[in-house]
């Protein structure tokens, strides 16, 4: 009786050990900044997965299981799902670039880019990982068991992007600034409501169009990274998986993190400068303040109306910055957080 009495009492001291670990780690999870890094890892992993994977069959599959389409297609409807899982929690940026511009811009404050930055990066490097997983097999037997970088069996392309030979490094450059400033610009046409928005519900997959636009019309010179959490992490991975220090080859590796963010920055500037709507500084201060930091969230977009036919009164414009961390329900007449 005495043995049982004290099994008894050890059992509940180890429940009770037990619920405030998992209270804490509850109360941890609940935390807004950690499910915005989650949300971004989460995301960003679902993108990448896809995107990769389309790659392993474009260059694995000896032109019978993947084509360039097919990797368009692959990217940009894993961003589609990218956004779908984590659009409501962090806006689903899954794109250091398109972070970077909206903590320069004033539309995110910049205490959340190492964040947002981190979850990408880890989702990035996982997906890596499990593309690497999963096409082990098929990478040993095309390549004869040596992983190379160059050549015609050249597998680090799988995971990172290389310049071609016909490209110098400095017009590689302007063209991901270029690519990358096309995708912000268009972003910020697809949340604008005083534009001519993406219809409720649609954006996830209008700005996966997007993507696949810019890779089937732009993306032959470089292979349009746009994104340094695309390119870094993977290319980290295979250095480190046995590919060596080569995937660092001709400089290359520093314009996919460096020319995006500047070209995110300098197309969101010529959109808010050329297209959106003149908007006073005063109203950036209120609308600052009425910003909830703690929470972002993808806001319902309104179907475009066209004007009617008889004249009316204008109304006076807004004088509220469009800003990319606006909480819902409602744009109110400015951007949520970009997506990829």
């Amino acid at each position: 009786m005495a043995q049982e009495g004290r099994q008894q009492r050890s059992t509940r001291s180890s429940r009770m050990g037990s619920w405030p670990v998992s209270g804490r780690v509850q109360a941890t999870l609940q935390k807004q900044v950690v499910r915005e890094f989650l949300a971004e890892f989460v995301s960003t992993y679902v993108m990448m997965v896809f995107g990769l994977g389309s790659v392993a069959h474009l260059v694995l599959g000896n032109n019978r299981y993947g084509s360039y389409l097919g990797v368009n297609l692959g990217f940009g409807f894993g961003v589609t799902m990218g956004v779908h899982v984590a659009g409501g929690v962090s806006g689903a940026h899954m794109n250091a670039a398109v972070t970077f511009a909206s903590c320069a811009l004033g539309r995110m404050p910049w205490k959340k880019f190492p964040v947002y930055v981190l979850g990408q990066f880890l989702g990035s490097f996982a997906a890596a990982a499990t593309t690497y997983g999963l096409f082990y097999m098929a990478i040993l037997h095309f390549s004869g068991g040596h992983l190379n970088v160059t050549g015609p069996t050249a597998t680090a392309g799988i995971f990172a992007t290389y310049l071609p030979d016909y490209m110098t490094l400095w017009c590689g450059f302007l063209n991901e600034v270029f690519l990358t400033g096309m995708l912000q610009l268009c972003l910020f046409a697809i949340t604008d409501k005083e534009n001519s928005p993406a219809l409720q519900g649609t954006q996830a997959l209008v700005i996966g169009v997007l993507v696949v636009i810019i890779g089937v019309s732009l993306g032959m010179n470089t292979g349009y990274a746009i994104n340094p959490s695309r390119d870094l992490p993977p290319r980290f991975f295979t250095f480190i998986a046995g590919w060596g220090k080569e995937v660092f080859r001709n400089n290359w590796w520093w314009v996919p993190v460096v020319a995006p963010p500047l070209g995110a920055y300098l197309g969101g500037v010529v959109y808010l400068a050329f297209i959106s709507a003149p908007r006073g500084p005063q109203r950036l201060e209120s609308s600052a303040g009425r910003e909830d930091p703690g929470r972002t969230m993808l806001p319902k977009a309104n179907p475009y109306t066209p004007a009617p036919l008889a004249p009316v009164p204008a109304a006076p414009a807004s004088l509220a910055v469009p800003t990319l961390t606006q909480p819902a329900p409602a744009f109110g007449g400015s951007m949520p957080l970009e997506r990829f």
